[in-house]
């Protein structure tokens, strides 16, 4: 990547700020554009004269900034709600003209199509661990404690559910049992998920995150971060298996340190 501008179209969580923090590290002037009562408010402090912010549906004024600081390659990273959809988000003629066109709503569709309408505008959407490569995990078990054989059968099996239901742009992630699938992501989000997925299924839960069979790493690349295993915690999970290479582990330390207290085993597959 060549350009010395970078633009972050940012949703929720610090996924977004940290590429800032690294961008900057390696010299890249950022503009970032904030999607409002998502974003984190130290994106405004990491840039300070070149936040902005827009509403979720307004898509003409997020081009609109882009466009006006002479951004020709961004990012789209952090939380944004598939549920948005359905909810009552005043959405610009831009937008709509952009679901209309979609053939269905499922993420990879709507994503790519907001893609798709900025490249249109000459703003190309790149990867989004471009900068954050080194956040991607490495394959191996990662906790203290290795996964016990009934977990690695419960994996197995999970992974080739999730790889379904991932391939179908239903979600990344399911939570199973003795072999039994007891919850499966939708557009709740992984969280919810496995809070579900507890109280259906009890202590010693399974939970499997996968990447897509096409993952496009320009968006929705799997994430796990120190709530996820605090959810876990909460939820009695005792396993999680994610896809080496393709899933991005933020605080890796706190994380792993709160897994190995909560006797919680981590693995990470090729």
């Amino acid at each position: 990547m060549e350009a010395q501008r970078i633009g972050v179209i940012a949703g929720g969580g610090q996924f977004p700020c940290l590429i800032v923090k690294e961008a900057q590290r390696r010299g890249r002037e950022v503009t970032v554009v904030g999607l409002k009562g998502l974003a984190s408010d130290q994106l405004q402090k990491l840039t300070p004269d070149r936040t902005h912010w827009v509403e979720v549906g307004e898509f003409d004024k997020l081009i609109n900034i882009l466009k006006k600081n002479g951004i020709s390659q961004a990012m789209m990273a952090g939380k944004i709600s598939h549920s948005l959809v359905y909810q009552r988000v005043k959405i610009d003629h831009r937008l709509q003209a952009i679901l209309k066109e979609l053939k269905d709503r499922k993420t990879d569709s709507l994503l790519r199509g907001i893609a798709d309408a900025l490249s249109r505008e000459g703003i190309q959407v790149v990867d989004s661990t471009t900068f954050l490569s080194h956040y991607l995990v490495l394959p191996g078990i990662l906790s203290e404690r290795a996964p016990t054989p009934e977990e690695m059968e419960d994996i197995s099996f999970g992974r080739q559910i999730a790889r379904e239901v991932a391939r179908l742009d239903i979600g990344q992630t399911v939570v199973v049992k003795d072999k039994a699938v007891i919850a499966v992501e939708g557009m709740e989000g992984t969280d919810e998920l496995i809070r579900r997925g507890g109280k259906i299924g009890g202590k010693g839960v399974v939970v499997v995150k996968v990447s897509k069979p096409q993952q496009d790493m320009r968006f929705d690349v799997p994430v796990v971060g120190l709530n996820t295993i605090e959810t876990m915690a909460e939820a009695g999970a005792s396993a999680l298996a994610v896809d080496a290479g393709k899933t991005l582990f933020f605080d890796k330390e706190k994380l792993l340190s709160k897994a190995n207290q909560e006797n919680i085993t981590i693995i990470a597959l090729s």
